[in-house]
């Protein structure tokens, strides 16, 4: 039997039916601009490409695509099960959880954590549940991953009731990816699972740094919101959170904007002036563009700085891992950032590290070096997994 996988965006629906045994995968697509009337679809079936306009731009339309194209290729009546993507778990969930009333419930107990999240995941549930009735849901949480932190990672340094009374602590996220490509870095060193201590560098637009001890998280760079850790494409990361009363009275900015700020106006995008592209901000700082120079630095800078953090959690780092669409291409900043890595034992084999792009995974270091690996992510297969593993009762 297929799973279907969807992960559903504030304006945006992604899916793929696949074979969570072999990863085969016959159809996929992503609906954008939903609640538009420039709403479309673009349907990938097995490597053709199509593009079906939605004049109605809902999810419920986008779902009714989604069941013309499974008939299309006679797979609706194969699909056993539907995976659900859900950013934030809060505390109630450290593994997936078949969906039930009192799962959605606690869904939207959530929604204060991730306001611009949650609301979308629940909407695309409510949407599945309409279009296959019969099958078992299942949600995969973004933080469950990182419910394993001990306490001293997860706590802030803030007063007890903020923790007790509102949920103030460290959450993490990008669980999915950090715990896919941990297994996959495994695989590729020939290493026992348990055994093996990880830091896994997803980098993407929304970037995050995991230390993974024996397939468990210990501590990661994102907290109690996306907005925590490393620069990202958009978002700053780390700042003095001081700087939101310190803009409040010399610029006149509300909270709502300076934070609306610091998750869509800053980051790569902010220090350049000019993209959030890591692509293009490479090519613009090879032309001499010194906000593009700039913005590749701080990026790399705190990336390494983060990875020597989460090594401190670790107590021994037997490799890093490089993935998200810059972590799996850019060889400009693994290079620089395993540069910076030098302390640690990292040396980086310059040949290997250039032919690791376009989906090339594998080691770039050299023989006598700590080992780094480029390895590919795929959210939507482990997610096929576990909803495949909480149906079949193992989780």
């Amino acid at each position: 039997m297929w799973t279907l996988v969807v992960n559903c965006g504030s304006s945006s629906l992604k899916f793929a039916l696949l074979d969570p045994s072999s990863g085969e995968v016959p159809l996929s697509g992503l609906a954008e601009r939903l609640g538009s009337d420039l709403a479309s679809v673009r349907v990938d079936r097995g490597g053709e490409r199509v593009s079906v306009p939605l004049p109605g731009g809902s999810y419920p339309e986008a779902f009714g695509v989604l069941l013309a194209e499974l008939d299309a290729l006679g797979l609706r009546s194969e699909v056993g099960a539907v995976g659900h993507r859900v950013v934030h778990g809060g505390e109630r969930f450290s593994a997936p959880a078949l969906v039930t009333p009192e799962v959605l419930d606690a869904i939207r107990a959530c929604v204060p954590l991730a306001p611009l999240h949650n609301p979308a995941n629940l909407a695309g549930i409510e949407a599945a549940q309409e279009a296959f009735p019969g099958l078992p849901h299942v949600a995969v949480f973004d933080t469950a991953f990182h419910q394993t932190m001990p306490e001293v990672a997860y706590r802030y340094a803030v007063p007890e009731e903020w923790y007790t009374q509102h949920g103030v602590r460290r959450y993490g996220f990008h669980g999915t990816s950090h715990a896919y490509v941990a297994g996959e870095a495994a695989r590729m060193l020939g290493r026992d699972f348990p055994d093996l201590n990880l830091v896994t560098a997803h980098l993407g637009n929304g970037c995050s740094v995991t230390a993974v001890q024996g397939g468990r998280s210990v501590d990661t760079s994102m907290g109690l919101t996306p907005l925590e850790g490393v620069v990202m494409g958009t978002r700053s990361g780390d700042v003095d959170p001081g700087l939101h009363d310190y803009l409040a009275r010399q610029a006149g900015l509300s909270l709502t904007q300076i934070t609306a700020t610091l998750n869509r106006e800053s980051g790569l995008l902010g220090l350049s002036g000019l993209t959030n592209d890591m692509r293009e901000l490479e090519e613009a700082a090879a032309r001499g563009h010194e906000g593009a120079r700039l913005a590749v630095e701080i990026f790399v800078y705190r990336l390494a700085k983060s990875v020597a953090g989460m090594a401190v959690a670790l107590g021994r780092l037997d490799g890093l891992v490089f993935t998200g669409g810059i972590g799996e291409n850019s060889a400009t900043v693994r290079g620089a950032t395993l540069a910076r890595l030098g302390l640690l034992g990292f040396k980086v084999d310059e040949a290997a590290n250039a032919r690791a792009v376009r989906g090339r995974a594998g080691i770039i270091t050299t023989p006598d070096s700590v080992p780094a690996l480029v390895v590919n992510t795929n959210e939507e297969l482990m997610i096929a997994r576990e909803t495949q593993s909480v149906v079949a009762g193992e989780l």
